[in-house]
């Protein structure tokens, strides 16, 4: 599952965060923060790459799965 979660950048995470029901709210530095109302806040890194563990611990956060996830990103649903 790692490999699938390789070369996804800070920028495409938000969008496929974006599908989810999140809003960018504001930036602090790198950092991009994720506003949504019923689920936590996230704080996304402006990266090229993201870590996949880093990744995987977002998609936690958010009361997601990692097929959920992906499944977004791929356009499906």
């Amino acid at each position: 599952m790692t490999s699938h979660l390789s070369n996804i950048s800070g920028r495409t995470a938000i969008k496929i965060f974006s599908k989810f029901g999140y809003m960018l709210d504001h930036q602090t530095g790198s950092h991009m923060i994720l506003y949504h109302e019923s689920r936590p806040t996230l704080s996304v890194p402006d990266h090229r790459e993201l870590a996949p563990g880093l990744l995987r611990g977002l998609i936690r956060k958010a009361g997601l799965t990692v097929d959920e996830f992906l499944e977004k990103k791929q356009g499906k649903k």
